[in-house]
This record gives C-alpha cells, sequence and structure tokens, in this order.
C-alpha cells in the first residue's frame, strides 16, 4: 500500500483547539496523483491549472470547488484515515520550560496515526509525507524512530519504506493536504466543515482522538 501523510493546524500559538494527522492510502499513487492533475486542469481557476501545488486553503478556490474537488477525491478509491488532538490535551512530557517538544510529539502522534492501518496482510508499507521542519529531530531521527514502532507489527519480510516528500513535487501530498484542511475545518467548527466531512465520511476507514483522556487520568493517579 502506499500511504500520504500530511497534517493541518499547529501545536503552539495557534487559537484553533484542534490538530490533525492523517491522509489517504492507495494500490495505486500513480492513478491518484494522475486524478489529481487531470481534475486541476479541467475544473480550477486558469491561473491555479498549471501550478505545481495548490493547497485547500489557496485564496483562489471557493467553498463549492473546495467540495466537488473532495468529492472527485472520494470516487478515486482513496481509503481515508485520521488522528487529532486538542492542543491542550498535550501531554506533560512533551511541555518544556523553553516550550512544546513539537519535534518529538510530531513523531508521536505521526506513529499512532500509522498504527490506525495495522494490522494488515500487505507485504508493501511505504509511507510519504510532507516534508516540515522538525524541532530538535532530524529527518533520519525521524524516519528511524517511525520505523521502529512501525516494523515488528509488519509480516516478515515486508517492504518498509518512509519518506518525506516536497508537496509541490507529488499531488498525492497535495490530496493528503486537502483531506487535512476539511477534517481541521470540521473539527474545529469551522465554516461548511459538516459538509466537509459529510463529503469523506464514506472513505474514512480509521479515526481516533489522541491523549483525549490524559490530563483527566493524571489527576487520578
Amino acid at each position: 500500500m502506499y500511504i500520504f501523510l500530511d497534517e493541518s493546524g499547529n501545536f503552539t500559538g495557534d487559537k484553533n483547539r484542534y490538530f490533525i494527522v492523517g491522509g489517504f492510502l492507495t494500490g495505486n499513487a500513480r492513478r491518484t496523483a494522475k486524478a489529481f492533475r487531470k481534475w486541476q486542469r479541467r475544473k480550477f481557476p486558469k491561473k491555479l491549472r498549471y501550478k505545481n501545488e495548490v493547497k485547500f486553503n489557496n485564496t483562489g478556490l471557493n467553498d463549492e470547488l473546495r467540495l466537488k474537488t473532495l468529492s472527485y477525491f472520494t470516487k478515486q478509491d482513496i481509503r481515508i484515515f485520521y488522528t487529532f488532538l486538542k492542543t491542550r490535551n498535550i501531554p506533560k512530557e512533551y511541555r518544556k520550560k523553553a516550550g512544546i517538544e513539537t519535534g518529538f510529539l510530531y513523531a508521536e502522534v505521526v506513529a499512532k496515526t500509522l498504527n490506525l492501518l495495522l494490522p494488515t496482510t500487505d507485504l508493501e508499507f511505504r509511507i510519504f509525507r510532507d516534508k516540515r521542519h522538525l524541532y530538535r529531530l532530524t529527518q533520519a531521527k525521524f524516519n528511524e524512530r517511525i520505523k521502529l514502532d512501525l516494523l515488528p507489527k509488519l509480516l516478515p519480510r515486508s517492504l518498509f519504506q518512509i519518506e518525506a516528500i516536497d508537496s509541490a513535487t507529488n499531488p498525492n501530498i497535495q490530496i493528503a493536504d486537502w483531506i487535512c484542511g476539511a477534517l481541521f475545518r470540521y473539527h474545529n467548527n469551522r465554516k461548511n466543515g459538516d459538509k466537509f466531512f459529510i463529503t469523506l465520511k464514506n472513505n474514512i476507514v480509521a479515526s481516533e482522538e489522541l491523549f483525549k483522556d490524559y490530563w483527566a487520568n493524571k489527576k487520578l493517579r
């Protein structure tokens, strides 16, 4: 399987309650990439039709077109999965005097998100995520953390791959951005969030709120 991941929101300095990590999996990454470009060149406004990257929040789009685009994506045999967390529920171990350890926290959230897809009988587990700066964590160390978490849970001889990709060069990462952007609107009670969620709902195979009861359980100890 081919897995494409992105995120929406911030761990710090943001008025929004929820942070989203998610994306989709497919058995045919070329087909979904071609489908995105085909739709882009036929349906997007002229100034966006040949841009390398068109994100969900691009100001050249309106919500009617966003809904139509999401509906088109759901017809491409994609399976959506995601996690979400309230920023106020970020665990104590990631809260330091200098601020939140965003790199290590992001690594844990990504690992938990990918675990939603397990167990699996698929012998290929290829992960492609949007390239982003990871505070106090190199890309190599991040990949190693994910590999150590997931590989023991896969079948023997499984092919495991994880790679950070510039979203401007990969339409599938852009689809993941659209999915996360729509889910961000929904969980943060933004305009048309309910409509976006309904459009995606039948393609969602797994979702989970992370650290939901962390602080409540902490008080009981």
